[in-house]
């Protein structure tokens, strides 16, 4: 527990009852902002410029659970999928004058309960609300206190975690941290005049250290008025905000909210987003861009329409449903939350091709909901069958039942060209039925030599034809992992080659920028081999591309070759020398049958381009897992 000073225990106790009084938020009425801008504290010592927490919130005993998985992530990592809704000022008909603009939103009919529906629709358990945007005119859908910008007489947001919550939805706030867009549209939104005559003192609003102090201070406003608001989902960092321990503070007073951060993996936010990604094959396989490995709580935020931008532009744009859908199939198929980009009109509703999009997944989703919600994504560190591309150009992902790991899911987000059966490498795992989720229908299937074969399937989904797959508790064919002792000729300190074999997808061996590089695997007396099962940390994208002004490259091994001898002095030819391809998920090298002890994987390249660095020879692999064996089982319709 913190002890705090009686003055500073007083002070904080008068504030809070004075908030309370002025706003005294219910459920029944919207909550309303702290009615006074934060009160500047002494600055700490080791950073003279440096602007401590406002006095008038008070701060709050930190969670007691386990730190890895703090109580404020469970909505998050419970959470299949997000609405997000960019819609401010600049929403199309663009307005410039603050209450012109509230006016024609009150008098257009918005209503908080449209938006809480249409995010049901979707299964949506969270809403972001980004009106506080740069390109949007930085509008605050609150009564703020504090001059600088437009914000609104109507509290829209307390309007929107009320109705949220009756509902069982929750609501983030979106944060900007850019001042740039200030006067795109030939007039200025930022008001420094009013802003510096409420802090006493010349702040310049268009600078990045001057809007970071006033968004600082907005913080601290929304956190004092609004306890049931979930979390901030935060665009970038502001050089302010981080001199001045934002997040630290965030994290004292409101223990119970989540930061949400854009594009940028920050170890104190709860979860990092990956805005729009392009570009794939598949279109919708997202996650082969992303570059956050799992657990680590990760959103991938999308626009659901075709073109446009991220707001309503006054058009009523088109929406592929089968990009749409595959994108929420591929994500939920790698433990990633989608945020689907709506763009609510003045009003707040959608154009009706959007709407038409929210009244076909409510429809759509619940008889699949079993194999999206309350999964992790398969093949990857929770098991399960090996997503990916499979036959006759089919592609699809797995998802493992969190509470039952013996019920899987295979997602055929595209189905084979011609083939009426599916064939997927079973990934040590014993297939004990197969049946289609809609229908019911059992499904014959053939398992052998690694793969499992599920055939005679007829009632393909045009976007997810989804399968039940039910299996053995154990995985077979696959020794212990601690029987296996790895070592390797280059490690980095704290990442050693140990890890490769200890069953604990938390540590990893990184081989310190050394490629090439070998690493022996010990069986400790000679044993039947048939195949290696490399599972190589997610912290890259499998194909070159650039993000954001960002050049990225798969950091996975290529060109590898595999030995073998039963002294460990004395080695043969390779029994393989193949080009590993860079994709998520498990990958497995099979080796025929053999005897031997040592097994040496000799890596000598890996697929990112010296023009990366961050990824060039950045080697990084989870574990590796000798097979002995495969799984053999059969099924009958």
């Amino acid at each position: 527990m913190r002890h705090r000073t009686p003055a500073i225990v007083l002070a904080a106790v008068l504030a809070l009852l004075g908030g309370l009084l002025l706003s005294a938020p219910s459920a029944a009425t919207p909550q309303s902002p702290a009615l006074r801008s934060p009160a500047p504290q002494a600055p700490a010592a080791r950073t003279p410029d440096r602007a401590a927490g406002p006095a008038d919130l008070p701060a709050s005993r930190p969670s007691a659970t386990d730190p890895a998985h703090p109580a404020r992530q469970r909505m998050l990592r419970n959470s299949t999928a997000g609405l997000f809704l960019h819609w401010g000022m600049f929403t199309r008909p663009m307005h410039q004058d603050c209450r012109a603009w509230e006016k024609s939103v009150t008098d257009g009919g918005w209503n908080a309960g449209y938006w809480v529906d249409e995010a049901r629709k979707l299964r949506a358990s969270y809403i972001v609300l980004a009106t506080f945007h740069s390109r949007l005119g930085y509008a605050r859908p609150w009564p703020s206190k504090i001059p600088g910008s437009c914000a609104t007489e109507r509290d829209i947001l307390g309007e929107l975690i009320t109705a949220a919550r009756a509902k069982g939805v929750e609501v983030i706030l979106y944060m900007t941290d850019d001042p740039k867009w200030h006067s795109e549209q030939g007039f200025n939104t930022l008001d420094s005049a009013a802003y510096s005559a409420h802090k006493g003192k010349e702040v310049d609003l268009t600078t990045r250290p001057g809007f970071g102090e006033f968004s600082y201070d907005l913080f601290f406003e929304v956190m004092a008025g609004y306890p049931r608001l979930s979390g901030f989902w935060i665009d970038n960092d502001n050089e302010y905000w981080e001199q001045n321990r934002l997040y630290e503070q965030i994290r004292e007073r409101r223990p119970d909210m989540t930061l949400s951060n854009n594009n940028e993996d920050t170890a104190i936010m709860d979860m990092v987003s990956h805005e729009q990604k392009t570009g794939m094959t598949p279109a919708y396989d997202q996650p082969s861009a992303i570059w956050t490995p799992m657990p680590r709580l990760t959103e991938s935020c999308y626009k659901v329409p075709d073109t446009g931008a991220w707001w309503y532009d006054g058009q009523d744009r088109p929406i592929s449903t089968g990009l749409n859908v595959g994108r929420y199939a591929a994500n939920a198929g790698t433990s990633i939350k989608s945020l689907m980009n709506l763009t609510a009109r003045v009003n707040g509703t959608f154009p009706p091709q959007q709407q038409k999009f929210t009244d076909f997944m409510k429809e759509y989703l619940p008889p699949i909901w079993k194999s999206l919600s309350g999964v992790h994504g398969g093949g990857y560190r929770y098991g399960g069958l090996q997503p990916g591309s499979w036959n006759d150009g089919a592609y699809g992902y797995v998802t493992v039942s969190a509470k039952d790991r013996t019920r899987q899911y295979v997602h055929v987000t595209t189905r084979p060209a011609t083939a009426d059966e599916v064939r997927i490498r079973d990934n040590g795992h014993r297939v004990r039925r197969v049946t289609d989720l809609r229908t019911g229908e059992r499904l014959a299937f053939d398992q052998r030599d690694g793969t499992v074969t599920v055939k005679g399937i007829t009632a393909w989904d045009p976007y997810d034809t989804v399968l039940t797959v039910d299996t053995h508790p154990d995985r077979e064919g696959v020794y212990p992992a601690r029987s296996v002792r790895a070592t390797a000729t280059s490690a980095k300190a704290g990442f050693p080659a140990s890890a490769l074999s200890d069953g604990d997808f938390s540590a990893h061996w990184d081989s310190d920028g050394q490629v090439p590089v070998s690493v022996t695997l010990d069986l400790g007396r000679v044993k039947q081999v048939t195949h290696l099962g490399v599972s190589q940390q997610e912290w890259s994208p499998t194909h070159s591309r650039e993000t954001f002004g960002r050049a990225e490259d798969s950091a996975r091994i290529k060109d590898y070759r595999v030995s073998v001898s039963r002294d460990g002095t004395t080695w043969g030819a390779p029994v393989r020398s193949a080009v590993l391809e860079s994709a998520r998920g498990t990958r497995f090298i099979d080796l025929g049958t053999l005897r031997t002890r040592y097994i040496r994987l000799d890596i000598d390249s890996t697929w990112a381009k010296e023009t990366v660095p961050r990824f060039h020879r950045q080697l990084r692999v989870d574990e590796i897992q000798v097979g002995h064996a495969h799984p053999r089982s059969r099924g009958r319709s």
